[in-house]
């Protein structure tokens, strides 16, 4: 086989099936035949080339939630091996010699491959990435299933594992979409008191059966006073990708709270200061997590029984996936299966 299909895509909304030339892995690198590849919102920074990582028109090949089996492996690998079952997530893997890397925050590498932007992704029957960035999944799991836990689940799994939160404390995601259904299930097995924050009462039942402890519908009362009258959130996971609708939020944490941020978006999260100071509240973001946190994460999954709800579609429907993602329409999430999956 010396060709594969690859989907290219441009800003200006373009999706392309593309045959490709096969090419062998460099040193530090492996081959993956890309059994499953989630659809994620943050495709759209690689595709609408938002970081300016390429020539304006030049395509990309997005995608970075994905689940494979190694086909190759370059020189000064050692680890892995061919037919090992992988994953890979929105970082390419770091490059271990950075500032970054010498103090072992590895998320924030200055020298790390973005998959689907400053690398071609998974929406492809291959991809080559580095070794470093490669995750060890569990071969008894459907690949379509695991594929959106390797971006989506450990955004979640990582923020409230690393949050102010504990045991007992009561944790608010807000958005029941394709981050939030899953960090509604991760703050329940946690052992969090668990309040969902959605717009009207359309997935009330969802949150509950997800979970949830509590569903507050933003469009009928003030979520920050709703929170408060539960005694205040330790943490709120913002979920939506909307700045906007987190703003209101910073009121309803408790004393030392913490607003965590996940969802992307372009437009300013606005606090008043006092709102603040007179508490020690704060308002963080976090950024996925490294290779052996996506294992950890992988394993607190399968350990609780959480599962994304998923649709899967076949590569060559790339296009029409990505758009009823970006529409809001994908329950909960879309995933891309190949001819390679089994």
């Amino acid at each position: 086989m010396s060709t594969y299909r690859a989907i290219e895509a441009t800003a200006d909304g373009g999706f392309t099936l593309s045959e490709r030339e096969l090419r062998e892995p460099g040193a530090g690198e492996v081959r993956i035949a890309v059994e499953a590849c989630g659809v994620c919102n943050g495709d759209s920074i690689g595709i609408l080339n938002l970081t300016s990582t390429r020539p304006t028109g030049v395509p990309v090949v997005p995608g970075h939630e994905i689940v494979g089996r190694i086909d190759a492996v370059g020189d000064d690998v050692s680890g892995w091996s061919i037919g090992q079952r992988v994953g890979l997530s929105y970082l390419g893997g770091h490059c271990g010699e950075c500032q970054m890397c010498r103090r072992g925050d590895f998320v924030y590498c200055t020298d790390q491959p973005v998959l689907g932007n400053s690398q071609d992704g998974g929406y492809a029957e291959y991809v080559t990435a580095r070794a470093s960035g490669l995750v060890a999944v569990p071969d008894d799991a459907p690949a379509a299933e695991l594929a959106p836990l390797m971006c989506a689940g450990l955004t979640v799994h990582h923020a409230l594992r690393t949050s102010a939160a504990r045991a007992g404390d009561l944790v608010a995601v807000q958005g029941i979409g394709g981050l939030g259904h899953l960090g509604i299930q991760y703050a329940r097995a946690m052992g969090f008191r668990v309040a969902a924050i959605s717009r009207g009462q359309g997935k009330k039942d969802l949150a509950l059966e997800l979970g949830a402890h509590h569903h507050i519908d933003s469009a009928e009362v003030d979520p920050a006073q709703a929170l408060q009258a539960l005694g205040g959130a330790k943490v709120i996971l913002a979920t939506a990708s909307h700045a906007g609708s987190m703003s209101p939020l910073v009121a309803g944490l408790a004393v030392r709270g913490q607003l965590v941020v996940v969802g992307a978006s372009m437009d300013p999260v606005e606090v008043l200061t006092p709102t603040l100071i007179f508490g020690g509240r704060s308002i963080v973001g976090s950024l996925t997590g490294t290779p052996s946190d996506n294992e950890d994460n992988v394993a607190f999954a399968r350990a609780h029984d959480i599962h994304s709800m998923i649709e899967t579609v076949p590569l060559e429907k790339a296009g029409d996936a990505y758009a009823k993602m970006m529409a809001g329409e994908a329950r909960f999430r879309m995933v891309l299966t190949t001819s390679t999956n089994q």
